[in-house]
């Protein structure tokens, strides 16, 4: 009974390193599948957000509705002055000119703020997408050294079967 106890135990060792080598890669594929899903949601988000028009974020909103009410308001005071102290249209359009100038101000602080927020997020996604990378290729590493490991498994527990008869 020895002999034959011997050669079903090898032949179990043999098959459990063959069920643990495929259990291990189908862990590792749904690793590699989320991790894949991951790189495309990144992806996604870059897309998504670096694309953005910066003018219609709600913060650039708020600044331009400022800067056109306080316009508004000085041109009005301007007119206004004008109208009682009697006032050139020069003083007028000065102001008019001075308010304008504020309003490409607030736009190209706007565009320089949409810059820097586009750096960011391009930096942020650089960094995400090579962590994933890093992830991916470790597991592949990882997925190597495991059928290695399961090869050695089957031949050493095969020579031990054929060393029994």
């Amino acid at each position: 009974m020895g002999f034959l106890g011997d050669a079903i135990g090898g032949a179990f060792g043999v098959a459990g390193t063959i069920f643990g080598g495929i259990s291990a890669s189908k862990a590792m594929k749904k690793v590699r599948n989320s991790l894949k899903g991951q790189k495309g949601a990144n992806q996604d988000w870059f897309d998504r957000r670096y694309n953005e028009d910066a003018t219609q974020r709600a913060d650039a909103q708020a600044i331009l509705t400022k800067t056109e009410e306080a316009i508004r308001n000085r041109n009005r005071e301007a007119s206004g002055t004008a109208a009682v102290m009697g006032g050139t249209g020069e003083s007028v359009a000065a102001a008019k000119e001075a308010n304008a100038k504020a309003m490409a101000d607030a736009s190209t602080e706007i565009a320089v703020n949409a810059d820097r927020r586009k750096d960011a997020i391009e930096a942020q996604y650089q960094q995400r997408d090579a962590q994933l990378e890093d992830a991916l290729n470790n597991m592949e590493a990882n997925r190597a050294h495991a059928i290695s490991q399961a090869v050695q498994g089957v031949a050493s527990a095969a020579g031990n079967i054929a060393g029994e008869f």
